[in-house]
C-alpha cells in the first residue's frame, strides 16, 4: 500500500519543476521566495500529507495510520492550537490557520506537501451557537485549501457529513445521490464543500475526494457534534453511571467506529484516481438509537442509567439520515467496515475503564 500512496501523491516541488513559463507567475501569487521551492525540491523524493485541524477527534488517529504507510516524517499534523507533548513527539507538527491562504501556501511548499486532508471545521452544534466563526472556518478555510490545492496541483480530501442531507432526502437508507436540502449551518457548509470540490475537479482537474462521514464513536471526549451524545454516554458510563441524553430514545442515526473510519479514509486516499466513479461517497457501518446504545452499554455496565431530555440537537438529528447506503464505496473501492455495535462498545468501554484505573 505504501508504494501506491507514494505514487499517487504529486508534490508541489514536482509540479513547480514542470510548470515552465507559469512558474514565475505561480510563485508571485503565493508570495514566497523561489529559494524556498528549490530547497524543498532538493531534499525529498517522497511528497507528504498535511492534515489541517489535526488536534480534533480524527487527526491524530489518521496521522498514525498514514505514517505507518508513508513513513514517520511524511505526514504533517497542523492546527491553530498548541500541540501536546505527545503530539509533538509523534511526528511533524506545524501551526496553521486555514483562514490565512498565504500561510497555507507557504506551509505546503516548505513542507513539500502533495496531499491535504482538510479536517478543520466547526461541527454541527457549535456552528449553530457561533454562526460567524463557523462561516470563517468552514467556508473561507475551505476556499483557501481549494485554491492552494489548485495552484500547487495537490490532492485534496475534505470530509462531508450526514448533515449534508435534509428532511427531503430519503432517510433509510440514504443513497449517495439524493435531494440535499440541509437545515443546519454545518450541513450547508458541507454540501458547499462537496459541490465546490466537484467544480474544481471538473473545471481545473483537481484530484478532489470526499467521504460523507456518519457519526463517529470512539474513546474521545465529546465535542460539538450532535452525534456526540454517544461519546458522552460512553464517558458517563465509566464515571458517574448516569447520563442525560440530548436526543429522544428512538432517534436512529448512522454511526461508525473510529478505527473503521480511519482505515476507510486511508484506503480511499490511496485508490488510483481513474478507478473512482464519484468524487463523494457515503461510508457507514452501524445505525442505532440512544436506547439501543444504552442497552448495549448496560451489558458491560448493568447499573448505567439514562434520562432522555431532548434539546435543540433533536431538531438537527431529525433532518438527518437514519441509515446510509454505502454500497458504491463497497463496490468501487472495496470499503469494508469491521466493527459491530457490540464489538465497538466493548472496545471503547474497556479502553475508558483502563484509562480511568491508571494511577
Amino acid at each position: 500500500m505504501r508504494s501506491l500512496l507514494v505514487q499517487s501523491f504529486s508534490s508541489p516541488c514536482q509540479q513547480v519543476m514542470g510548470i515552465g513559463r507559469n512558474r514565475k507567475l505561480l510563485m508571485e501569487r503565493l508570495v514566497f521566495p523561489a529559494s524556498c521551492i528549490r530547497a524543498v525540491c532538493l531534499h525529498t523524493n517522497v511528497s507528504r500529507v498535511l492534515i489541517t485541524g489535526a488536534l480534533g477527534q480524527l487527526g491524530f488517529g489518521l496521522a498514525r495510520i498514514l505514517r505507518d504507510q508513508l513513513g514517520h516524517h511524511n505526514v504533517v499534523m497542523s492546527d491553530i492550537h498548541k500541540a501536546s507533548e505527545c503530539v509533538r513527539d509523534s511526528g511533524p507538527y506545524v501551526y496553521l490557520n486555514v483562514q490565512d491562504q498565504g500561510l497555507l501556501a507557504r506551509t505546503c511548499v516548505e513542507q513539500d506537501i502533495g496531499c491535504i486532508v482538510h479536517y478543520s471545521a466547526i461541527l454541527s452544534a457549535d456552528a449553530e451557537a457561533n454562526t460567524q466563526r463557523a462561516l470563517d472556518i468552514n467556508i473561507i478555510g475551505l476556499h483557501n485549501v481549494l485554491e492552494v490545492s489548485r495552484q500547487l496541483n495537490l490532492k485534496l480530501f475534505v470530509p462531508s457529513t450526514i448533515g449534508s442531507f435534509g428532511p427531503e432526502s430519503p432517510r433509510n437508507p440514504t443513497p449517495d445521490l439524493a435531494v440535499q436540502r440541509p437545515k443546519s449551518l454545518y450541513g450547508i457548509c458541507k454540501i458547499h464543500a462537496e459541490l465546490m470540490g466537484e467544480y474544481y475537479h471538473t473545471k481545473f482537474g483537481l484530484d478532489f475526494r470526499c467521504l460523507r462521514y456518519p457519526g463517529v464513536i470512539s474513546e474521545h471526549k465529546p465535542g460539538g457534534g450532535t452525534t456526540d451524545y454517544a461519546l458522552k454516554m460512553f464517558h458517563d458510563a465509566v464515571t458517574n453511571q448516569v447520563n442525560i441524553c440530548c436526543l429522544k430514545l428512538d432517534t436512529r442515526l448512522p454511526m461508525i467506529y473510529i478505527d473503521d473510519l480511519h482505515h476507510a479514509t486511508a484506503q480511499y486516499l490511496q485508490m488510483p484516481n481513474n478507478l473512482l466513479k464519484k468524487r463523494t461517497y457515503n461510508i457507514g457501518a452501524l445505525d442505532f438509537s440512544p436506547e439501543e446504545l444504552a442497552l448495549e452499554i448496560q451489558k458491560e455496565n448493568p447499573s448505567f442509567q439514562v434520562t432522555y431530555k431532548p434539546d435543540y440537537r433533536q431538531r438537527i438529528a431529525e433532518t438527518w439520515p437514519e441509515k446510509l447506503d454505502f454500497s458504491n464505496a463497497m463496490n468501487d473501492w472495496g470499503y469494508r467496515p469491521k466493527y459491530t455495535l457490540e464489538t465497538a462498545c466493548q472496545k471503547i468501554l474497556r479502553s475508558l475503564k483502563s484509562k480511568l484505573n491508571d494511577p
